[in-house]
């Protein structure tokens, strides 16, 4: 069994091939490691392996971790992504200690992150996610509804708006995986005129980074890849 180190360096290869292979700029696809259901000691790995950016889906087991590292020194800072679904209760913790949300579908939950993005941090960088397959389980805005949120969302004053997010049907072939992120592609590409400075596409997964990679991914989110097989007894 490979070491977290070693399945780092093999993902970030992946990542690299898969850009040259599509003519991208090299650097331009950012690794989220995704840590929900993994202890500290795996995060602790790949801290020292020199990854510092950590995805994480449940709100109180996130705030923990990253609690917990505040109180660490570390070779650079570490930058915590919240991706998971969120509800009206949790939106203070996740305002209070994350850097980034690529989660939000409501106009409500947006009002509320930024009302409650407390006075010494940064601006909030935040997402909106896309259901591109349409799938009645899938959180997300449809396609129509993006342009009127994403308008409402760059008023706020304590958020920046980068671009958008999906989680796609799943799909084993190629071609159906890069259809499905292209469709949230020519969503950005469409919200760009409007908004210029968008600069983010969250999307891809172990399963499916190749595909991700070609339709435009700047950030693909790895969990599986990295720190094997999810334990959900543990969630929070």
């Amino acid at each position: 069994m490979n070491s977290i180190k070693q399945n780092i360096v093999q993902v970030i290869s992946q990542i690299g091939t898969a850009t040259e292979k599509c003519g991208r700029n090299a650097g331009s696809v950012q690794l989220l490691a995704v840590t929900k259901t993994k202890p500290i000691a795996a995060i602790e790995d790949a801290i020292a392996a020199g990854h510092y950016a950590f995805g994480e889906n449940y709100v109180q087991e996130g705030v923990e971790k990253i609690q917990y590292f505040a109180q660490k020194s570390s070779p650079e800072p570490l930058c915590w992504h919240f991706i998971g679904p969120i509800q009206s209760n949790k939106t203070r913790p996740i305002a209070e200690h994350f850097d980034w949300v690529h989660s939000i579908d409501r106009a409500k939950i947006a009002h509320r992150l930024s009302e409650q993005r407390p006075a010494h941090l940064p601006p909030l960088n935040v997402l909106l996610q896309v259901n591109t397959s349409g799938e009645d389980s899938k959180a997300g805005l449809n396609v129509a509804e993006v342009a009127a949120l994403a308008d409402e969302v760059a008023s706020m004053p304590n958020l920046v708006l980068r671009g958008l997010m999906s989680i796609p049907e799943q799909a084993d072939d190629y071609d159906s995986q890069f259809a499905a992120f292209s469709s949230l592609r020519d969503a950005m590409t469409t919200l760009q005129a409007k908004h210029p400075h968008l600069d983010t596409l969250s999307m891809g997964m172990s399963g499916d980074l190749d595909a991700a990679v070609a339709a435009g991914s700047t950030i693909v989110r790895i969990g599986t890849a990295i720190f094997g097989a999810r334990d959900y007894t543990t969630k929070k």
